[in-house]
């Protein structure tokens, strides 16, 4: 039998594929580059090593920007060194602070083009002076200069382009969520009034015509005469139509299949969300007690949506959620351990806006913010006594 839920080692391998190549590429052409070029030292084994070092490191930069950067630039920077590669020994450096940068690490990016400007241009001035005059070390400086400068401003366009599409996405979700949650409590207002409106009518209807039937039948064996068959037929319906209106009415009041989530579900919602990836501990205290069926179901829409936020805006993190049952309120809490500074402000969005309403709806409170020690914690306490 195959193993589900881990991925292939060619599914690992096929996206650092085009990066892969491109480090072949550029290695070729900066080895012929100097076999060629007039003022180029010989090419020996060590340059060799350097270029394929470059290689491999452009290969791993989408998974590891941070460390591919600094191989390709110190491997660059000893080629230039030792074959006088010239500007070509950039070309790789500049890819990968474009993808630095673009996976976020503008720091390292920043600091990697500066440290490999400064030593290009100290070799360029200390090399050969004479064969390198005061102008042509000043312009080919200031192209560097440029090309870096936009390596770094095209790096973070992309990253800001790439959340600004992600946001989107992520904000049509959850309105398309909200409509759906707002279709599904209209339909089910919809039945309740459907519901009141048959009881109030209807019900009063029948009940009297049942009990008008059973006083004419009542009267009938009192005077000792044989009930009409026609009395008791009618006696006999109202009663089967009191049953079947009460069985209607208790449909239409119950909620729908799609709409029974409690609390005694999260356990299979820990269990999916431990299956798109994330680690989730459950931790119940107290028993579980009769809980109103409004606060069993917001404090489960609680807990799936701060699981949805880990999930999407975490990174690699694990969640820790907690149910506290108390006699006089309910605690709902959800802490997650991903990256974050602390003081970083709390954008609210749509789900967690959603997540308010149903807790405050309910005479609650929630808290949500950022920990000192980094991650996410979601706390949300309903009130038992008197909860709407």
């Amino acid at each position: 039998m195959p193993r589900v839920g881990r991925p292939s080692y060619s599914a690992n391998v096929r996206p650092d594929l085009p990066y892969l190549l491109g480090g072949v590429v550029l290695g070729g052409f900066l080895l012929g580059n100097a076999a060629v070029a007039p003022d180029a030292d010989p090419v020996r084994a060590v340059d060799v090593a350097l270029v394929l070092a470059m290689a491999a490191a452009l290969a791993v930069c989408r998974r590891y920007p941070v460390p591919a950067l600094l191989v390709v630039a110190a491997s660059m920077l000893a080629l230039h060194v030792r074959v006088h590669a010239g500007v070509s020994a950039s070309f790789a450096v500049l890819a990968t602070v474009y993808i630095a940068a673009w996976r976020g690490h503008r720091v390292a990016a920043a600091v990697t083009s500066l440290a490999f400007l400064g030593g290009f241009l100290a070799y360029d001035i200390s090399a050969a002076p004479a064969a390198r005059p005061g102008q042509q070390v000043v312009e080919r400086t200031t192209l560097l200069l440029g090309w870096f400068v936009a390596a770094n401003v095209a790096g973070l366009v992309a990253r800001q382009r790439r959340a600004y599409l992600e946001q989107v996405e992520q904000r049509a979700a959850d309105a398309e969520r909200t409509r759906e949650e707002m279709a599904l409590r209209r339909a089910g207002e919809e039945r309740l009034r459907i519901a009141r409106d048959l009881h109030d009518s209807l019900t009063h209807s029948i009940s009297v015509i049942k009990v008008q039937a059973g006083i004419a039948v009542h009267l009938a064996r009192k005077h000792g005469e044989e009930p009409l068959p026609a009395l008791l037929a009618i006696q006999e319906a109202g009663g089967a139509a009191m049953r079947e209106l009460r069985e209607t009415l208790e449909v239409l009041r119950a909620p729908a299949a799609a709409d029974r989530v409690g609390l005694d579900r999260v356990e299979e919602l820990a269990e999916r969300t431990r299956a798109a990836g994330v680690p989730v501990r459950l931790t119940v205290t107290g028993g579980p007690a009769e809980l109103p069926v409004e606060v069993d179901q917001a404090g489960y829409r609680v807990v799936q949506e701060a699981l949805t936020n880990v999930a999407r805006h975490a990174g690699p993190a694990g969640a820790e959620v907690r149910l506290d049952y108390a006699p006089a309120c309910l605690t709902v809490s959800v802490v997650d351990d991903g990256p974050g500074p602390a003081t970083r402000p709390v954008t609210p969005g749509v789900g967690l806006n959603g997540m308010r309403e149903r807790v405050t709806g309910l005479g609650g409170t929630l808290q949500a913010a950022h920990r000192d020690e980094g991650g996410f914690a979601v706390r949300a306490v309903f009130p038992l006594d008197g909860a709407a």
